[in-house]
């Protein structure tokens, strides 16, 4: 479960997206890869010592990177809750950027898929567009983008219409007052 901090009292959190599991299916394909030129450079070179060492180092160096690459992939989410977006966006290893907009700035939320695979495991990506205008979140490798992107608008609009509702009728209260 997902304990987000800053959240307000009152605030239920609707929906977390993550990345899609084909990002684990290319990290896969990393490692695959580097087992590969591995095995390779020891056949050709077995009877060399220090290419032992060489290959120790590059799989310290390879490990490394693949354990950044999943925390990345890992970190990298929307949560969605009855008020507001908040996209937490793990940009490398120690930098990770925290966004957020009322549901209320919500102007366009877009999903795309691009090419065979993404449409057929339906995955690829998701923008939100704000009022404001140099904020736009953006979720590359987004799970069911289609229903995502239809699920944050629907509660955007249902956010929106509930407020224009509560303000209809303290505009008619007042005005009756009067």
């Amino acid at each position: 479960m997902l304990k987000i901090d800053n959240l307000r009292e009152w605030e239920k959190i609707q929906k977390v997206v993550r990345k899609h599991w084909i990002v684990y299916v290319f990290l896969s394909l990393y490692l695959f890869i580097w087992i590969s030129v591995s095995l390779s450079l020891l056949s050709f070179f077995w009877w060399n010592n220090i290419i032992y060492i060489i290959l120790i180092i590059f799989w310290q160096v390879f490990l490394l990177f693949l354990y950044m690459e999943w925390l990345n992939y890992e970190l990298d989410i929307f949560v969605i809750t009855d008020s507001r977006v908040i996209w937490l966006h793990q940009l490398s290893f120690l930098d990770r950027t925290i966004s957020e907009c009322n549901l209320w700035q919500v102007q366009e939320v877009q999903a795309s898929t691009k090419w065979l695979l993404s449409n057929l495991l339906n995955y690829w990506k998701i923008t939100i567009q704000t009022a404001w205008n140099a904020s736009n979140f953006f979720k590359p490798y987004a799970p069911d983008v289609i229903n995502v992107a239809r699920d944050i608008n629907n509660l955007a609009n249902n956010y929106k219409e509930y407020y224009r509702k509560k303000e209809w009728d303290v505009s008619n209260i007042e005005k009756k007052d009067l």
